[in-house]
């Protein structure tokens, strides 16, 4: 048992190595494969102190970032900085130890490979709601740069996640059996990846001409109120020079204030923009009046068309402790991790408006939002281009910005429009329809990316469809396994090591 321990803890490690920045894919075959392998025959306790340590390896090393916002961005002490991220990731890693559980206590020697199969893709959709959601570190994401990246428009990232675990079981059950049905089984995805359709959308009108405003502006002035005009200053002298483009894109909370804080320092720029006629997007907060909330108001962090046009979007996903205080009225004033700026917003009222740019509709996400497949797909359904706006500058040079990027590229393929990515240091850039990075920033410069995106028209079947169809399939697969007749005599699985 502790060589399975130890085994389970390196595998799920693997995962940050296959996801971006390193992106090598075929790892994302060995943890699944590992955890299968090594949980043959255990009772479900063993299963679930299994799943735990292959859950410590898996967000240990995949989230590793979350130290860098809690550590560098506060003046929480360095073994409380270690403490809250470890207690982050522990408390994550029970999700593996409950589904490798289940897995063992319901269906013990029915169908293993089957069943394995249908409860991981259904953990992994519960990741993306249960307790406000945590969609990241999905199987599916290392499909990018794969022929499996195809499977992503038809069922988006829960079907392309099925298909790496098709092909991790079935090397899992020939290093086993040695028998030749897995090995003729193993290649069915990667052949239907290649017989599906290059494309299901087409493209709509001119393409639209885009300047993505990189400020790279430190986190440490970015809410102190003396350098606001230095900020504002900053936006300016990045965006003048551009003033020939459609559209002008700043990243979230760019305004570090309310708009009417704001408006006398950036009224000459505005007044350009709109003689030009460029459409400027900038992500800010804002204040709403709501007598029905406690405080009487309620702040958002939102996306809002200052020139040209009109429109304003609040987020509707917001991160635990860095956009708001769970247990608030305890944990407020604590410690400095608690008290992080802009940490008090609120949900919004209401379904949230796509955004106009001229003739075109752009369906926003801001940050995290761009995570939640289901989310994205809702409102890019009628849009032309999906935006997102971000401030990565929280996570330093670690791996999220480039995990977030990769996200990016998996919701473009999936809703089969081009995605427009703006942020405060890195990685502005702008996707197309097929997940290819068209044009990019580097990180920790202040710059302007200018280029072009393409509208498209129509919809994926993963629009049409979203997740239902491969959460049925998930679902008949661990009932037909529930439906077995095997006992645990029968079983043809030695144990593993």
């Amino acid at each position: 048992m502790p060589l399975q321990l130890l085994i389970c803890l390196f595998a799920g490690a693997l995962i940050a190595p296959s996801l971006a920045p390193l992106n090598i894919p075929f790892l994302a075959l060995i943890p699944p494969a590992a955890l299968y392998l090594c949980s043959q025959r255990r009772s479900p306790k063993q299963a679930a102190w299994l799943g735990w340590l292959f859950g410590l390896g898996f967000f240990g090393t995949g989230v590793s970032w979350v130290f860098v916002s809690i550590s560098e961005h506060s003046a929480t002490p360095l073994p409380v900085a270690i403490a809250i991220t470890a207690l982050f990731v522990m408390g994550l890693a029970t999700l593996f130890a409950l589904q490798n559980y289940l897995w063992l206590k319901c269906f013990g020697a029915r169908l293993l490979p089957l069943s394995f199969i249908g409860i991981w893709v259904i953990f992994e959709w519960l990741r993306s709601w249960f307790l406000t959601g945590f969609p990241w570190l999905y199987l599916g994401n290392t499909a990018l740069g794969t022929p499996i990246q195809n499977l992503l428009p038809v069922g988006g990232v829960w079907l392309a996640s099925f298909a790496f675990l098709v092909l991790a079981i079935c090397l899992a059950e020939f290093l086993k059996t040695r028998k030749i049905l897995p090995i003729l089984i193993f290649p069915l995805p990667l052949i239907g990846s290649y017989l599906l359709p290059p494309s299901w959308t087409t493209e709509q009108g001119k393409p639209l001409d885009v300047a993505i405003v990189q400020p790279n502006i430190s986190q440490s002035i970015k809410w102190l109120p003396e350098h606001r005009n230095e900020i504002l200053a900053g936006y300016e002298q990045l965006t003048k020079g551009h003033l020939d483009t459609t559209l002008m894109l700043w990243p979230e909370t760019a305004i570090p204030a309310l708009f009417r804080n704001a408006a006398k320092p950036l009224a000459n720029l505005l007044n350009d923009l709109d003689r030009n006629h460029v459409t400027l997007i900038s992500g800010m907060p804002s204040v709403v009046s709501d007598t029905q909330h406690p405080k009487g108001y309620r702040a958002h962090n939102s996306l809002a068309v200052l020139t040209t046009g009109s429109g304003i979007y609040h987020k509707q996903r917001l991160v635990p402790f860095g956009e708001y205080i769970p247990m608030e009225t305890y944990l407020r004033g604590t410690i400095d991790f608690f008290n992080l700026p802009m940490s008090s917003f609120s949900l919004p009222v209401g379904k949230q408006p796509l955004l106009k740019v001229g003739e075109y509709t752009l369906a926003p996400a801001i940050c995290y939002e761009i995570a939640y497949p289901e989310l994205v797909r809702s409102s890019a359904q009628n849009a032309d281009f999906i935006l997102t706006v971000s401030n990565d500058t929280w996570f330093g040079d670690s791996i999220a910005p480039a995990q977030h990027l990769q996200i990016a590229q998996v919701r473009a393929l999936e809703n089969g429009r081009w995605v427009i990515r703006g942020t405060n240091n890195g990685i502005s850039a702008v996707i197309d329809h097929h997940g290819e990075i068209v044009d990019k920033l580097p990180q920790f410069e202040a710059a302007v990316l200018r280029t072009q995106a393409q509208a498209r028209a129509g919809q994926t079947p993963f629009q049409t469809y979203g997740s239902l169809p491969i959460l049925i399939l998930a679902g008949l697969l661990t009932i037909f396994s529930l439906g077995s007749r095997k006992t645990p005599a029968e079983n043809p699985y030695p144990s593993f090591g």
